[in-house]
């Protein structure tokens, strides 16, 4: 297990959850992959753009890791119902302390399905 990368997606998550967006980017390449319920896109400039307008806070709950692949079940939670909270997961793939992909999935399941990870995978609750 590389807590390295653990490292790096846990920081990915409290600069996206502070509004940190400079640290955000710094901690993702520049040519990072993202994609989710609204599609897919690459680069900085849409993860800046994403960033500062999603207005979504992730909370990391349970992940797992394998060989440069983390996938994290997120209590998510909008700013526009913050009452209103849902558990999502995310695909990350980290090299060199860079997230250079992050998926989110509706589940924590098409997370694990998609990544093939498995609960023996399974590093945290945290």
């Amino acid at each position: 297990m590389s807590t390295s990368e653990i490292a790096t997606v846990l920081a990915w998550h409290d600069a996206l959850n502070s509004g940190d967006i400079d640290t955000l980017l710094s901690l993702s390449s520049d040519d990072i992959e993202m994609g989710g319920p609204k599609g897919a896109t690459q680069g900085l400039t849409p993860l800046r753009e994403w960033a500062s307008t999603a207005n979504i806070t992730l909370i990391p709950k349970r992940m797992y890791y394998y060989d440069g692949v983390i996938v994290v079940e997120q209590q998510a939670t909008w700013a526009t119902a913050p009452e209103e909270t849902s558990i999502v997961a995310s695909a990350f793939r980290v090299v060199h302390d860079q997230v250079i992909s992050t998926f989110r999935h509706e589940t924590l399941d098409a997370a694990l399905k998609a990544t093939d990870l498995t609960e023996k995978d399974r590093v945290s609750d945290t």
